[in-house]
This record gives structure tokens, C-alpha cells and sequence, in this order.
């Protein structure tokens, strides 16, 4: 994607992050309910068309989207594609891509809340070597002649309890409807998207005021000094720290003073 596709998907996989930081989120069911809307958009081009029209308003699309999922999908399903419709396409298909990057999302979400993504990663890794040297299975699994359910039922077979479950629904999905992507190329964006995840750590900061953008990048920066990770940041404002900042990764806790202890954040939570 490049222009306005790459920043409208960047900040849809920022509400995606945001949203299922949420313990109470299901991703997996999240993610299902996502790659049943890619799949309606990539059949109906003219609503995907109408959907990513530039001159039309965003609001106006936004209501489109909510009256066509309304009752088909989760209220969170149908609030982010319509945050998604606001913000501007370069191409009307790159909606439907996106789309299909936040399901498997939310699916290694899911993997990571349940503690298995590295197993996933390292199937997803090994069932592409396994493709790789078997030219038959391979055949099998792109053949366009073939019925979708006899894949499915030839996948069942293969990674039924022997796979995570993320990694059969993801697998199956790329095999299903691969929407012109090979198998390889398939297998190895779901591989990158994998390793993004599990680099990714998220800090909960309670802090009484608005954090400024540079506090914010300051903070950011040295929590992720500490961990060695991205870290992404979950703010929330709460005028009973009384001037202070609170931040929590994981079980680890660090109380401080807004004005002093940002810098030293670091150096806190490595102690």
C-alpha cells in the first residue's frame, strides 16, 4: 500500500491494538467476524467502490457501513470498519486488504492473550517448509479447480490437533480465499505479522493530566529501552494520582512524579 492506503491501515491497526488491549474483547471471535466482512467486500466491488468513494463524506459512508453490518457482525466489528471508511483509499481494494491484515491480527491477538503465539509463529514457519519440499501437498492446496471444502477437510487433516488453533483458522483462511496471493508469499506475511505481535508489549499509564506528545515519546522510548520491545502505550487520565503517573506492564508497577520521573522511568522499572 503506499499514500493514504498505508496511513488509513496504520491507524486502523491502531484501533485494533486499542481495542483488543481490552480483556474483555474476544479477538478470536474478532477476527472471524473481520475476514467474514473481507470476504463480502471482495465479492461486492461496487460497495467496496461506494464504500471508499473520496467524494463522499466520511460520516455518510461510515452510517452505510453500520446500516449494512448492523446486527451481522459485533458492535466492535462494525465500529472499525466505519472507522475505516472515514479515513481515505488510494484504491478501493486496498480496503479489502486491509481488512484481511486486522482479521489475522486479531487472531495472533488472540494467540498472544492465550500465551501461544511463539508456537503459532514457529508452525506457521514449519508448515511452509512442509509445503515447501511436498510439490503434491503444495498442489493440492492452490489448485483453483479444487472445492474450498476439500481443502478445508486436506487442512483439517493435517493440522487438526497437531496446530494451534490460530494456526489452522489463519492457515485455512489463506488456503480458502487467497485473494491472488500465493501460498508462499501467504504464509510469509503471516509470518512477519507474527513477529510484530510478539514484539509488541503494551504499558497501561494512568497519569492526571494529558500527557504531552514529547512526555509521551519520552516515556515510550525508555520503557521500551527496559524491555527491549515496541511498546505501546494505554493512556487514561485520572485526577486522583494528584499531579503523579502511574504504569504498568504486565505485573510490574512504578508510581512517579509527573514532572521528575518520566525520564527516569527506565531506570525504575529495570530496578
Amino acid at each position: 500500500m503506499n499514500g493514504a492506503s498505508r496511513e488509513a491501515l496504520a491507524a486502523a491497526r491502531e484501533r485494533l491494538d486499542a481495542l483488543t488491549d481490552n480483556t474483555s474483547v474476544d479477538a478470536a471471535k474478532l477476527a472471524d467476524e473481520l475476514a467474514a466482512v473481507t470476504a463480502l467486500l471482495d465479492r461486492e466491488v461496487s460497495l467496496r467502490r461506494v464504500l471508499t468513494d473520496p467524494a463522499q463524506a466520511g460520516e455518510a459512508k461510515a452510517e452505510l457501513a453500520q446500516r449494512l453490518l448492523g446486527g451481522q457482525v459485533s458492535g466492535d466489528a462494525a465500529d472499525l470498519l466505519a472507522g475505516m471508511v472515514r479515513s481515505r483509499w488510494s484504491q478501493s481494494r486496498d480496503l479489502v486488504d486491509a481488512l484481511e491484515v486486522l482479521a489475522d491480527t486479531a487472531d495472533l491477538t488472540a494467540a498472544q492473550k492465550a500465551g501461544t503465539l511463539d508456537d503459532v509463529e514457529d508452525e506457521l514457519f514449519r508448515f511452509g517448509r512442509i509445503v515447501a519440499s511436498n510439490t503434491g501437498l503444495r498442489a493440492a492446496l492452490t489448485d483453483r479447480s479444487a472445492a474450498t471444502s476439500a481443502k478445508g477437510e486436506l487442512l483439517r487433516s493435517l493440522l487438526g490437533g497437531r496446530a494451534k488453533a490460530t494456526t489452522e483458522r489463519l492457515v485455512t483462511r489463506l488456503v480458502t480465499a487467497p485473494r491472488g496471493r500465493s501460498l508462499e508469499s501467504g504464509l510469509e506475511s503471516l509470518s512477519k505479522l507474527a513477529a510484530e505481535r510478539r514484539e509488541r508489549m503494551v504499558a497501561v499509564v494512568t497519569s492526571a493530566v494529558p500527557l504531552s506528545d514529547q512526555q509521551k515519546q519520552r516515556l515510550g522510548a525508555a520503557l521500551a529501552k527496559v524491555y527491549g520491545r515496541k511498546m505501546h502505550l494505554n493512556l487514561d487520565v485520572d485526577p486522583e494520582v494528584l499531579g503523579g503517573i502511574r504504569v504498568q506492564v504486565g505485573d510490574e508497577v512504578i508510581n512517579g512524579s509527573l514532572a521528575d520521573r518520566i525520564e527516569d522511568a527506565g531506570r525504575r522499572l529495570a530496578s
